[in-house]
Protein backbone atom coordinates (compact mmCIF):
# COMPACT_ATOMS: atom_id res chain seq x y z
CA UNK A 1 0.00 0.00 0.00
CA UNK A 2 1.27 3.50 -0.89
CA UNK A 3 0.81 5.87 1.48
CA UNK A 4 3.32 8.80 -0.44
CA UNK A 5 0.53 11.24 -0.82
CA UNK A 6 -0.69 11.64 2.40
CA UNK A 7 2.25 14.36 3.24
CA UNK A 8 3.61 17.02 0.55
CA UNK A 9 6.82 16.14 -1.26
CA UNK A 10 8.20 18.96 0.69
CA UNK A 11 7.60 17.18 4.17
CA UNK A 12 8.75 13.62 2.80
CA UNK A 13 12.10 14.45 2.41
CA UNK A 14 12.37 16.87 5.78
CA UNK A 15 11.56 13.70 7.90
CA UNK A 16 14.28 11.90 5.51
CA UNK A 17 16.44 14.44 6.64
CA UNK A 18 15.48 14.33 10.08
CA UNK A 19 15.94 10.64 10.13
CA UNK A 20 19.38 10.64 8.55
CA UNK A 21 19.78 13.81 11.39
CA UNK A 22 19.25 11.16 14.33
CA UNK A 23 20.58 8.38 13.40
CA UNK A 24 24.08 10.12 12.10
CA UNK A 25 24.13 11.03 15.92
CA UNK A 26 23.59 7.63 16.79
CA UNK A 27 26.25 6.36 14.73
CA UNK A 28 28.84 9.30 15.67
CA UNK A 29 28.05 7.81 19.62
CA UNK A 30 28.34 3.89 18.48
CA UNK A 31 31.17 3.87 15.41
CA UNK A 32 32.62 6.82 16.48
CA UNK A 33 33.43 5.62 19.77
CA UNK A 34 36.38 3.81 18.15
CA UNK A 35 38.41 6.98 17.79
CA UNK A 36 38.75 7.32 21.24
CA UNK A 37 41.45 4.22 20.82
CA UNK A 38 44.67 6.15 20.21
CA UNK A 39 43.78 8.59 22.99
CA UNK A 40 43.19 5.78 25.44
CA UNK A 41 46.39 4.01 24.41
CA UNK A 42 47.87 7.00 25.26
CA UNK A 43 46.44 6.95 28.05
CA UNK A 44 47.95 3.24 28.95
CA UNK A 45 45.58 0.83 28.18
CA UNK A 46 46.46 -1.81 26.05
CA UNK A 47 44.87 -2.29 22.45
CA UNK A 48 42.37 -4.77 23.56
CA UNK A 49 41.56 -3.28 26.18
CA UNK A 50 40.63 -0.04 24.48
CA UNK A 51 38.73 -2.01 21.91
CA UNK A 52 36.51 -3.68 24.80
CA UNK A 53 36.03 -0.13 26.15
CA UNK A 54 34.69 1.69 22.46
CA UNK A 55 33.08 -1.57 21.92
CA UNK A 56 30.52 -1.04 24.86
CA UNK A 57 28.26 1.03 22.83
CA UNK A 58 27.72 -1.78 20.59
CA UNK A 59 27.08 -4.33 23.18
CA UNK A 60 24.58 -1.57 24.68
CA UNK A 61 22.76 -1.50 20.75
CA UNK A 62 22.67 -5.63 20.44
CA UNK A 63 20.85 -5.84 23.66
CA UNK A 64 18.36 -3.34 22.91
CA UNK A 65 17.57 -3.24 18.71
CA UNK A 66 14.91 -5.79 19.42
CA UNK A 67 13.24 -4.20 22.22
CA UNK A 68 13.31 -1.00 19.99
CA UNK A 69 11.51 -2.63 16.72
CA UNK A 70 8.86 -4.28 19.18
CA UNK A 71 7.93 -0.46 20.94
CA UNK A 72 8.03 0.77 17.25
CA UNK A 73 5.58 -1.20 16.39
CA UNK A 74 3.38 -0.66 19.45
CA UNK A 75 3.72 3.38 19.55
CA UNK A 76 5.26 4.68 16.56
CA UNK A 77 8.51 5.80 15.23
CA UNK A 78 7.82 9.62 16.44
CA UNK A 79 7.72 9.27 20.08
CA UNK A 80 10.65 6.17 19.99
CA UNK A 81 12.78 8.72 18.26
CA UNK A 82 12.45 11.11 20.71
CA UNK A 83 12.32 9.38 24.01
CA UNK A 84 15.28 7.81 22.52
CA UNK A 85 17.41 10.61 21.18
CA UNK A 86 16.84 12.43 24.44
CA UNK A 87 18.34 9.57 26.51
CA UNK A 88 21.02 8.84 24.64
CA UNK A 89 22.18 12.85 25.11
CA UNK A 90 21.65 12.31 28.67
CA UNK A 91 23.93 9.07 28.65
CA UNK A 92 26.48 10.86 26.65
CA UNK A 93 26.24 13.95 28.87
CA UNK A 94 26.88 11.80 31.98
CA UNK A 95 29.89 10.27 30.68
CA UNK A 96 31.30 14.05 29.73
CA UNK A 97 31.65 13.99 33.49
CA UNK A 98 33.14 11.07 34.72
CA UNK A 99 37.24 10.52 34.92
CA UNK A 100 36.57 6.60 35.83
CA UNK A 101 37.12 3.68 32.55
CA UNK A 102 34.73 1.86 34.58
CA UNK A 103 31.94 4.56 34.53
CA UNK A 104 32.62 5.58 31.09
CA UNK A 105 32.45 2.00 29.85
CA UNK A 106 28.51 2.25 32.07
CA UNK A 107 27.79 5.51 30.31
CA UNK A 108 28.91 4.01 26.91
CA UNK A 109 26.90 1.22 27.54
CA UNK A 110 23.60 3.16 28.01
CA UNK A 111 24.01 5.44 25.44
CA UNK A 112 24.26 2.78 23.03
CA UNK A 113 20.98 1.36 24.38
CA UNK A 114 19.53 4.80 23.99
CA UNK A 115 21.12 4.68 20.56
CA UNK A 116 19.17 1.66 19.43
CA UNK A 117 16.07 3.34 19.21
CA UNK A 118 16.74 5.37 15.94
CA UNK A 119 17.47 2.21 13.64
CA UNK A 120 13.91 0.64 13.24
CA UNK A 121 12.01 3.72 13.79
CA UNK A 122 14.22 6.15 10.72
CA UNK A 123 13.94 2.74 9.08
CA UNK A 124 9.92 2.81 9.15
CA UNK A 125 9.58 6.51 8.01
CA UNK A 126 11.55 6.05 4.87
CA UNK A 127 9.50 2.78 4.29
CA UNK A 128 6.17 4.19 5.22
CA UNK A 129 6.27 7.19 3.41
CA UNK A 130 8.19 6.38 -0.01
CA UNK A 131 7.15 4.26 -2.81
CA UNK A 132 9.08 0.98 -3.96
CA UNK A 133 10.71 2.38 -6.85
CA UNK A 134 12.34 5.06 -4.88
CA UNK A 135 12.65 3.32 -1.81
CA UNK A 136 16.20 2.04 -2.35
CA UNK A 137 17.26 5.33 -3.05
CA UNK A 138 15.62 6.86 -0.15
CA UNK A 139 17.03 4.27 1.66
CA UNK A 140 20.69 4.44 0.56
CA UNK A 141 20.39 8.32 1.76
CA UNK A 142 19.19 7.00 5.29
CA UNK A 143 21.69 4.83 5.43
CA UNK A 144 24.45 7.05 4.52
CA UNK A 145 23.73 8.36 8.15
CA UNK A 146 26.17 5.44 9.37
CA UNK A 147 29.34 6.38 7.41
CA UNK A 148 28.50 10.56 7.74
CA UNK A 149 28.31 9.79 11.99
CA UNK A 150 31.51 7.48 11.61
CA UNK A 151 33.17 10.78 9.52
CA UNK A 152 31.89 13.37 11.92
CA UNK A 153 33.30 11.47 14.58
CA UNK A 154 36.72 10.54 12.97
CA UNK A 155 37.05 14.35 12.47
CA UNK A 156 35.94 15.66 15.82
CA UNK A 157 36.65 12.77 18.60
CA UNK A 158 40.25 12.33 18.51
CA UNK A 159 41.07 16.20 18.59
CA UNK A 160 38.75 16.74 21.01
CA UNK A 161 40.07 13.99 23.51
CA UNK A 162 43.92 14.74 22.28
CA UNK A 163 43.19 18.19 23.17
CA UNK A 164 40.63 17.40 26.19
CA UNK A 165 40.53 14.08 27.00
CA UNK A 166 38.32 11.44 26.46
CA UNK A 167 34.81 12.30 28.12
CA UNK A 168 34.96 15.91 26.81
CA UNK A 169 34.37 14.19 23.17
CA UNK A 170 31.57 12.73 24.36
CA UNK A 171 30.12 16.01 24.37
CA UNK A 172 29.80 16.36 20.22
CA UNK A 173 27.22 13.33 20.32
CA UNK A 174 25.67 14.77 23.49
CA UNK A 175 24.77 18.60 21.52
CA UNK A 176 23.76 16.41 18.61
CA UNK A 177 21.62 14.24 20.00
CA UNK A 178 19.71 17.05 21.73
CA UNK A 179 19.05 18.94 18.48
CA UNK A 180 18.13 15.42 16.85
CA UNK A 181 15.32 14.80 19.33
CA UNK A 182 14.05 18.19 19.36
CA UNK A 183 13.72 18.02 15.58
CA UNK A 184 12.19 14.85 15.57
CA UNK A 185 9.57 15.60 18.03
CA UNK A 186 8.84 18.90 15.91
CA UNK A 187 9.16 17.02 12.37
CA UNK A 188 7.91 13.18 12.29
CA UNK A 189 4.62 12.09 11.42
CA UNK A 190 4.19 8.41 12.11
CA UNK A 191 3.63 6.91 8.48
CA UNK A 192 0.28 5.26 8.54
CA UNK A 193 -0.50 1.37 8.41
CA UNK A 194 -3.60 -0.73 7.55
CA UNK A 195 -6.03 -1.35 9.97
CA UNK A 196 -5.50 -4.60 11.90
CA UNK A 197 -8.30 -6.52 10.55
CA UNK A 198 -7.15 -5.12 7.16
CA UNK A 199 -3.87 -6.68 7.58
CA UNK A 200 -5.26 -9.59 8.98
CA UNK A 201 -6.98 -9.98 5.81
CA UNK A 202 -3.82 -9.65 3.71
CA UNK A 203 -1.76 -11.51 5.78
CA UNK A 204 0.48 -8.45 7.04
CA UNK A 205 0.25 -9.81 10.67
CA UNK A 206 1.48 -13.50 9.97
CA UNK A 207 4.90 -14.04 11.13
CA UNK A 208 7.47 -13.71 7.88
CA UNK A 209 9.83 -15.84 9.48
CA UNK A 210 7.41 -18.94 9.81
CA UNK A 211 8.24 -21.44 6.78
CA UNK A 212 10.63 -19.18 4.97
CA UNK A 213 14.47 -18.32 5.35
CA UNK A 214 14.96 -15.80 3.19
CA UNK A 215 14.58 -13.02 5.80
CA UNK A 216 17.33 -15.32 8.17
CA UNK A 217 19.70 -15.37 5.17
CA UNK A 218 19.33 -11.49 4.49
CA UNK A 219 20.60 -11.46 8.13
CA UNK A 220 23.34 -14.32 8.14
CA UNK A 221 24.93 -11.91 4.66
CA UNK A 222 24.77 -8.47 7.00
CA UNK A 223 26.43 -10.12 9.81
CA UNK A 224 29.02 -12.07 7.63
CA UNK A 225 29.67 -8.54 5.94
CA UNK A 226 29.99 -5.94 8.67
CA UNK A 227 32.85 -7.72 9.82
CA UNK A 228 35.30 -6.07 7.40
CA UNK A 229 33.14 -2.42 7.15
CA UNK A 230 34.01 -2.70 11.22
CA UNK A 231 37.27 -3.99 11.11
CA UNK A 232 38.21 -0.79 8.27
CA UNK A 233 36.32 1.28 10.75
CA UNK A 234 37.75 0.35 13.85
CA UNK A 235 41.61 -0.04 12.68
CA UNK A 236 42.14 2.04 9.65
CA UNK A 237 43.02 5.27 12.27
CA UNK A 238 45.53 3.16 14.32
CA UNK A 239 46.41 1.30 11.35
CA UNK A 240 47.36 4.28 9.05
CA UNK A 241 49.06 6.36 12.33
CA UNK A 242 50.65 3.75 14.29
CA UNK A 243 51.76 1.22 11.01
CA UNK A 244 51.77 4.14 8.30
CA UNK A 245 53.13 6.49 10.24
CA UNK A 246 50.73 9.29 9.24
CA UNK A 247 50.11 11.97 11.27
CA UNK A 248 46.41 12.05 13.69
CA UNK A 249 45.37 15.07 11.60
CA UNK A 250 46.10 13.62 8.42
CA UNK A 251 44.81 10.15 9.08
CA UNK A 252 41.87 11.60 10.57
CA UNK A 253 41.04 13.87 7.53
CA UNK A 254 41.72 10.61 5.39
CA UNK A 255 39.43 8.63 7.22
CA UNK A 256 36.73 11.37 7.30
CA UNK A 257 36.98 11.46 3.63
CA UNK A 258 36.79 7.65 3.14
CA UNK A 259 33.19 7.73 4.89
CA UNK A 260 32.05 10.61 2.86
CA UNK A 261 32.20 8.35 -0.13
CA UNK A 262 30.89 5.53 1.44
CA UNK A 263 27.66 7.49 2.61
CA UNK A 264 27.85 8.31 -1.37
CA UNK A 265 28.36 4.45 -2.36
CA UNK A 266 25.08 3.74 -0.11
CA UNK A 267 23.38 6.23 -2.07
CA UNK A 268 24.45 5.17 -5.02
CA UNK A 269 23.78 0.97 -4.65
CA UNK A 270 20.13 2.12 -3.75
CA UNK A 271 19.32 3.77 -6.45
CA UNK A 272 21.03 0.95 -8.70
CA UNK A 273 18.84 -1.44 -7.16
CA UNK A 274 15.59 0.57 -7.93
CA UNK A 275 16.30 0.51 -11.63
CA UNK A 276 17.14 -3.37 -11.61
CA UNK A 277 13.81 -3.72 -9.79
CA UNK A 278 15.89 -5.98 -7.06
CA UNK A 279 17.89 -5.70 -3.74
CA UNK A 280 19.47 -9.17 -3.95
CA UNK A 281 21.34 -9.21 -7.30
CA UNK A 282 23.36 -5.98 -5.78
CA UNK A 283 23.75 -6.76 -2.53
CA UNK A 284 25.63 -10.40 -4.06
CA UNK A 285 28.07 -8.06 -6.21
CA UNK A 286 28.44 -5.88 -3.39
CA UNK A 287 29.61 -9.20 -1.62
CA UNK A 288 32.00 -10.37 -4.30
CA UNK A 289 33.50 -7.06 -4.56
CA UNK A 290 33.80 -6.42 -0.25
CA UNK A 291 35.97 -10.40 -0.12
CA UNK A 292 37.97 -9.40 -3.31
CA UNK A 293 39.19 -5.76 -2.11
CA UNK A 294 39.55 -6.94 1.59
CA UNK A 295 41.91 -9.81 -0.22
CA UNK A 296 43.85 -7.21 -2.47
CA UNK A 297 43.89 -4.89 1.24
CA UNK A 298 46.16 -7.85 2.96
CA UNK A 299 48.12 -8.89 -0.46
CA UNK A 300 49.68 -5.02 -0.51
CA UNK A 301 49.75 -4.24 3.10
CA UNK A 302 52.00 -7.74 3.37
CA UNK A 303 54.32 -6.53 0.51
CA UNK A 304 54.38 -2.48 1.72
CA UNK A 305 53.07 -1.14 -1.11
CA UNK A 306 51.86 2.36 -1.15
CA UNK A 307 48.80 0.99 -2.69
CA UNK A 308 47.44 -0.52 0.01
CA UNK A 309 46.22 2.95 0.91
CA UNK A 310 43.95 3.70 -1.64
CA UNK A 311 42.36 0.29 -1.81
CA UNK A 312 42.00 1.29 2.06
CA UNK A 313 39.99 4.01 0.33
CA UNK A 314 37.88 1.66 -1.89
CA UNK A 315 37.30 -0.72 0.97
CA UNK A 316 35.80 1.90 3.31
CA UNK A 317 33.25 2.60 0.45
CA UNK A 318 32.48 -1.15 -0.32
CA UNK A 319 31.99 -2.48 2.64
CA UNK A 320 28.98 -0.13 3.50
CA UNK A 321 27.43 -0.60 0.33
CA UNK A 322 25.43 -3.40 1.44
CA UNK A 323 23.49 -2.23 4.45
CA UNK A 324 21.15 0.07 3.00
CA UNK A 325 20.03 -2.75 0.18
CA UNK A 326 19.78 -5.38 3.21
CA UNK A 327 17.86 -2.89 5.39
CA UNK A 328 15.27 -2.06 2.88
CA UNK A 329 14.86 -5.65 1.72
CA UNK A 330 14.03 -6.62 5.31
CA UNK A 331 11.46 -3.75 5.81
CA UNK A 332 9.78 -4.80 2.66
CA UNK A 333 9.61 -8.59 3.34
CA UNK A 334 8.57 -8.42 7.10
CA UNK A 335 6.04 -5.51 6.45
CA UNK A 336 4.51 -2.60 8.45
CA UNK A 337 3.29 -5.17 11.60
CA UNK A 338 6.85 -6.87 11.56
CA UNK A 339 9.95 -4.23 10.31
CA UNK A 340 10.55 -2.90 13.95
CA UNK A 341 11.50 -6.20 15.13
CA UNK A 342 12.73 -7.26 11.49
CA UNK A 343 14.78 -4.38 11.23
CA UNK A 344 15.72 -5.00 15.00
CA UNK A 345 16.61 -8.48 14.30
CA UNK A 346 18.78 -7.19 11.30
CA UNK A 347 20.91 -4.80 12.98
CA UNK A 348 21.02 -7.15 16.44
CA UNK A 349 22.70 -9.53 14.23
CA UNK A 350 25.40 -6.86 12.58
CA UNK A 351 25.81 -4.86 15.61
CA UNK A 352 27.07 -8.49 17.67
CA UNK A 353 29.83 -8.78 15.08
CA UNK A 354 30.56 -4.87 15.43
CA UNK A 355 31.32 -5.11 19.09
CA UNK A 356 33.51 -8.49 18.64
CA UNK A 357 35.77 -7.16 16.26
CA UNK A 358 37.48 -4.55 18.16
CA UNK A 359 38.51 -6.73 21.21
CA UNK A 360 38.96 -10.24 18.45
CA UNK A 361 40.97 -8.59 15.78
CA UNK A 362 43.05 -5.98 17.87
CA UNK A 363 43.62 -9.41 19.61
CA UNK A 364 44.76 -10.70 16.18
CA UNK A 365 46.67 -8.01 15.01
CA UNK A 366 48.97 -8.02 18.18
CA UNK A 367 49.63 -11.99 17.68
CA UNK A 368 49.84 -12.03 14.36
CA UNK A 369 49.80 -8.14 12.05
CA UNK A 370 47.56 -6.05 9.78
CA UNK A 371 47.61 -8.27 6.57
CA UNK A 372 46.40 -11.06 8.53
CA UNK A 373 43.58 -9.46 10.25
CA UNK A 374 42.47 -7.98 6.59
CA UNK A 375 42.61 -11.25 5.13
CA UNK A 376 41.16 -13.04 7.70
CA UNK A 377 38.10 -10.32 7.06
CA UNK A 378 37.79 -11.41 3.21
CA UNK A 379 37.72 -14.56 3.62
CA UNK A 380 34.64 -13.93 6.37
CA UNK A 381 33.06 -11.57 3.31
CA UNK A 382 33.48 -14.65 0.78
CA UNK A 383 31.07 -16.92 2.93
CA UNK A 384 28.44 -14.44 2.48
CA UNK A 385 28.23 -14.64 -1.37
CA UNK A 386 26.70 -18.19 -1.52
CA UNK A 387 24.43 -17.42 0.85
CA UNK A 388 22.30 -14.07 -0.77
CA UNK A 389 18.81 -15.57 -1.38
CA UNK A 390 17.32 -14.86 -4.81
CA UNK A 391 15.02 -12.12 -5.33
CA UNK A 392 11.79 -13.00 -3.00
CA UNK A 393 7.87 -11.73 -3.62
CA UNK A 394 8.36 -8.94 -1.23
CA UNK A 395 5.56 -6.39 0.37
CA UNK A 396 5.89 -2.98 -0.60
CA UNK A 397 3.98 -1.32 2.33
Amino acid sequence: MDHTGEVGSTRKWSMLALGVFGQSTSSLFVHGSAFLIPALHADGLSLPMAGLLVAMPTVGIVLALIAWGVVVDRIGERRVLVIGLGSMCLAATAAVFTSSYIALGAFLLLGGIAAASTNSASGRVVVGWFPVNRRGFAMGIRQMSQPLGVAIGALAIPTVAAAHGVPAALAVPAVMAAIAAIGCGIGIIDPPRPSKVDAAKSGLLNNPYRGDSTLLRIHSVSVLLVVPQAAVWTFALVWLTQDRGWSLTAAGALVTGTQLLGAAGRIGAGAWSDLLGSRMRPLRYVAIAAATTMAALALTDWIDWTVAIPILVIASVVTVADNGLAFTAVAEIAGPYWSGRGLGIQNTGQNLASSAVPPLFGTLIVATNYPTMWLVTALIAAVAVPLVPKDPAAATT
